[in-house]
């Protein structure tokens, strides 16, 4: 099939029956070399002092004590946990500790309003609640809050012998409809990271990798903490300052051999960062992942630095699947290969038959692949529109050269892309729907100056509105990164002639900006 987009690199590793995420991620290694620095958390205010350092001995009782601590609180095997810790070492110890107990882990973002929360808490029924001492009220929906530090205080038990389709946690990300949708992944997921080793990170057991993201986010959960941790690697993550400038004298102190973080990060360090060739001089390389990198950001970190930046695609769904890697490395204008061990193809708009190579289409991921989801939470697994004749669409469009590199070429939704998140537009309508003084509203990218896209709302209003007062509204009920950025007011929305929003048709052009 070579003249299709349908691409493979060797068949996938199977996973063992019997395998459970926190096992392979933390014990393993921990039986390795249990003298071995696991975790160091620092602080982008003192950079010259670690928070926290601990062995992958330590962090291995410290996730048996947690285990033990959820087990004794009643938690059951698949029963969901709520995570919401903020940024310390609390949180990846809660969250391999509630997979260890055969739990599913609920990590939450800090940032959630009250109300998004309460959406996610209704739909997912967790049974048990952690959460940060300051954290703000929200509904539990009769979740059962228990203190954190006693996780730290139970007596360490056994990993749970679990299979590896059992569930292990659940993430909530932007649905097409405006609701958050759980997608729950199996235990086997860590399993199905394996091929970004050899595609993409290149991690081995002398790196130190240091990973610029929230605790909470499975990018950072993935790359700055399994990824490591199984491969025998230090892990680096900051619980204090993230500026821009703060990046390059944490690496200049702690010396990572690989830095992680989105491409909105990296042109904020480009743009108020310093010396930077001398604070990144200990990288082998970066990674980029969570939105597109552009080609003057890409050529700007290796002009300043002189280091490679590995660019990577992917979604929560599966987490990253095609990418550049340190020994086969393409420009911007290429997401890179699909990763030894993955089956990916260009599907035609039939969602049956791979596409010519060259030509745009669906991509997919073969649902054999084990880093797949078990499917979204109450949506049925194999009963999943995006579950196509084996194939998982995830919603991207694309074109496969002849050699397998792929070109990105944007969502087949109108799904947005916020500092790595993605947001429906319809969830951030809904919220500035019920605003006084809006009529109609449509919500979508868009991009004030070449390679910087961002959320922005266009008002037909009803009466006086400012821009501050839809921004005061829409904080009151998003999370910061959903919130627009830019606000719009024009006489009419873009439609169809059947009447069907056409957001693509969205500009500046014709409107008044508020």
């Amino acid at each position: 099939m070579t003249a299709l987009s349908d691409y493979s690199e060797g068949p996938p590793e199977p996973c063992p029956p019997v395998f459970n995420m926190a096992t392979y991620s933390v014990r393993h290694p921990a039986m390795r070399n249990g003298a071995r620095d696991a975790l160091i958390v620092v602080d982008g205010d003192i950079p010259d002092a670690a928070r926290l350092v601990l062995t992958f001995a330590q962090v291995d009782v410290a996730v048996r004590r947690a285990a033990s601590a959820l087990r004794a609180a009643g938690v059951k095997r698949g029963d969901r946990v709520l995570i919401r810790l903020g940024d310390g070492p609390d949180f990846p110890i809660a969250f391999f500790g509630a997979i260890a107990a055969g739990a599913v882990a609920m990590p939450l973002s800090s940032q959630l309003s009250a109300p998004e929360l309460a959406v996610i808490v209704d739909d997912a029924q967790p049974t048990l609640a952690l959460l940060a001492e300051n954290a703000p009220a929200f509904d539990l929906a009769g979740a059962r809050r228990i203190d954190p530090a006693s996780l730290a205080t139970a007596e360490p038990g056994d990993y749970a012998e679990t299979r590896a389709d059992d569930p292990a946690f659940l993430v909530y990300t932007s649905g097409s409809t405006g609701k958050p949708k759980g997608v729950l992944h199996a235990q086997r997921s860590a399993w199905g990271r394996r091929p970004m080793r050899a595609g993409w990170h290149g991690f081995g057991p002398e790196d130190r990798v240091m990973h610029a993201g929230a605790f909470n986010w499975t990018y950072t959960l993935g790359v700055g903490l399994s990824d490591p941790w199984s491969a025998g690697a230090t892990a680096i993550l900051n619980a204090g300052n993230r500026a821009p400038e703060a990046w390059p004298r944490l690496a200049a102190r702690w010396q990572p051999t690989v830095f992680a973080a989105v491409p909105g990060v990296y042109r904020q360090i480009l743009k108020y960062g310093d010396d930077l060739r001398s604070g990144f001089a200990s990288l082998r390389h970066a990674l980029t992942a969570g939105e597109k990198l552009s080609a003057d950001v890409h050529g700007g970190w290796v002009a300043a630095t002189g280091k490679p930046l590995l660019e990577s695609l992917g979604m929560s769904e599966i987490s990253t699947y095609i990418s550049s890697a340190p020994d086969r490395q393409t420009g911007p204008a290429h997401a890179g290969w699909p990763q030894p061990g993955r089956r990916i193809a260009i599907l035609a708009d039939d969602r049956a038959t791979p596409a010519p190579r060259g030509a745009e289409g669906l991509l997919a991921v073969h649902a054999s692949d084990p880093g797949l989801m078990l499917g979204y939470w109450r949506q049925g697994g194999a009963a999943d529109p995006a579950l196509t004749g084996g194939w998982f669409i995830t919603g991207d469009r694309a074109a496969m050269e002849g050699d397998g590199r792929i070109a990105y070429r944007g969502r087949d939704d109108d799904s947005m892309n916020a500092q790595g998140y993605r947001v429906a537009p319809e969830e951030v309508e809904a919220i500035l729907r019920a605003c006084p003084g809006v009529a109609e509203i449509a919500v979508a990218e868009y991009s004030p100056r070449p390679n910087i896209t961002l959320i922005a709302a266009w008002i037909v209003p009803s009466a006086p509105l400012t821009a501050a007062d839809l921004d005061a509204h829409a904080r009151a009920h998003l999370a910061p990164y959903k919130v627009p950025r830019a606000y719009f007011a024009i006489d009419a929305l873009p439609r169809s002639a059947n009447g069907k929003l056409r957001r693509r048709a969205l500009s500046s052009e014709g409107a008044t900006a508020l």
